[in-house]
């Protein structure tokens, strides 16, 4: 019986399986940080340094895509699906949805959360969607996610008001998560959807500018602090937090049986402007441009992924969950359907089928008759408008390859991004019925403030 076939048995039959026999999952997911932002991809803005070490020990992609926004790519890394269907409306992560959590916590792994959530569901949300434990930011409310934060803790309300800064609240949650369960004999899943680097920019406790006063008396988060001074040292703490959770993992003597990927969830504000390979970027946060998806993803498991690797295929958050999943050895569910599948083989360095595509079904409120769509390849995207780009020579999508003659060589190209394209289309019909039959069940958002 093989390694998978063996845990599949012990699963059915109730038994314990020691931690050693799969590996732990550390899943980050940085807010608002387009792949520009890392100095291992050429950043001479940023400084990155746990970020650089943890691609030089393991493989990074240099064409993983995310959706343009954050609930679109959160319900997306979460569930395996593309948004066409699996999203209902901004902040909502559809209560009839399975998570990879959910997938994994049935499977025998130990669960937390902790971070950004702005899902909705109230305080029972993160445990039905999967997770033992939570510390989340914006669970059933909003106050500072920075200086004296507030924050749900395992189903209370907890509010700290002596100079902390919330990423470090956040932070040492996970850390003292993996020293209570590193001896368990069970695997653990840390899903950590950061709430660094986005906005409000304000001082960190690194800054020489830091004000542990700062919003001690505010119940709710100030708006604005949109613009640039901080946005290196947000960066910078981004990569500190990850190193620090690194740090812990060696520290537990578990790092060389544990998997951590990070990825971002979208691009950076449009705010954000930096020289990067010989152009200025401008954050596209919100547009379906690649600098508004295009986003970091490193994935490093000692001993088992080899190090200094870097990757050009495409990747999809839809990958995530069936990579996380047979990583665990667990199931894929079988309905509603994932649309990604697992790159374990190409970080274990085994035989592999690259996606030659991905798709993207993006509009931020959920309108079904307003959405943008696209299929693309590596390089090349058709919209269902029509318009054609090659997103190397044309990053910002201004020059339409179809307003001319297309060369020879584009057009078989363009004719299968048009046959992908409307094989989603007409899935995208069939399944409309049933979507708007959950939008009117699910509508009623209350105030939303990205």
């Amino acid at each position: 019986m093989n390694p998978r076939s063996l845990i599949a048995a012990a699963i059915l039959s109730g038994q314990a399986l020691p931690a050693a026999d799969r590996p732990n999952i550390v899943l980050i997911m940085a807010d608002d940080m387009g792949y520009e932002n890392l100095s291992c991809h050429g950043s001479k803005l940023n400084g990155t340094p746990h970020l650089d070490r943890l691609a030089a020990g393991g493989m990074r992609f240099d064409n993983a895509h995310s959706q343009p926004l954050c609930t679109p790519s959160r319900v997306q890394i979460m569930t395996g699906i593309d948004n066409n269907r699996n999203y209902v409306r901004f902040g909502l992560l559809d209560p009839e949805a399975t998570t990879f959590a959910n997938i994994l916590r049935d499977s025998g792994y130990e669960t937390c959360i902790a971070g950004k959530w702005q899902l909705e569901g109230g305080y029972d949300a993160p445990r039905k969607f999967g997770f033992d434990r939570y510390c989340l930011w914006q669970l059933n409310r909003r106050p500072s996610r920075y200086p004296n934060p507030g924050f749900e803790i395992d189903g209370k309300q907890v509010d700290f008001r002596n100079g902390e800064f919330g990423p470090d609240i956040v932070t040492d949650y996970i850390c003292d998560f993996i020293e209570a369960k590193k001896d368990s004999g069970k695997p653990f899943l840390v899903y950590y959807p950061m709430m660094l680097p986005h906005y409000p920019f304000v001082p960190t406790p690194d800054s020489p500018d830091w004000d542990p006063d700062m919003w001690k008396d505010e119940r709710d988060e100030p708006g604005g602090y949109h613009d640039q001074k901080h946005w290196k040292g947000f960066v910078s703490y981004t990569d500190k937090m990850v190193g620090k959770l690194v740090a812990k993992l060696d520290e537990a003597g578990i790092r060389e049986n544990t998997l951590v990927v990070f990825t971002a969830d979208n691009g950076t504000l449009p705010t954000i402007r930096q020289e990067f390979n010989g152009r200025v970027v401008r954050g596209a946060k919100g547009s379906t441009i690649d600098d508004g998806t295009h986003v970091p993803f490193i994935a490093s498991w000692p001993g088992t992924i080899k190090p200094g690797q870097v990757a050009k295929d495409l990747v999809s958050f839809t990958d995530v969950l069936p990579t996380l999943c047979e990583a665990a050895s667990a199931p894929i569910p079988e309905k509603p359907g994932i649309d990604g599948s697992s790159i374990l083989p190409l970080l274990k360095g085994e035989a592999y089928n690259p996606r030659p595509d991905m798709y993207c079904w993006y509009e931020r409120s959920g309108a079904r008759n307003k959405a943008s769509q696209h299929m693309r390849t590596d390089r090349y995207k058709l919209y269902q408008s029509g318009k054609f780009y090659d997103t190397f020579a044309d990053p910002l999508e201004e020059s339409d390859l179809t307003s001319a003659d297309l060369p020879e060589n584009l057009k078989p190209i363009h004719a299968e991004l048009k046959a992908a394209l409307d094989r989603r289309a007409k899935e995208t019909e069939r399944f409309d019925t049933i979507q708007k039959a959950r939008q009117n069940r699910l509508q009623a958002p209350g105030k939303k403030r990205k």
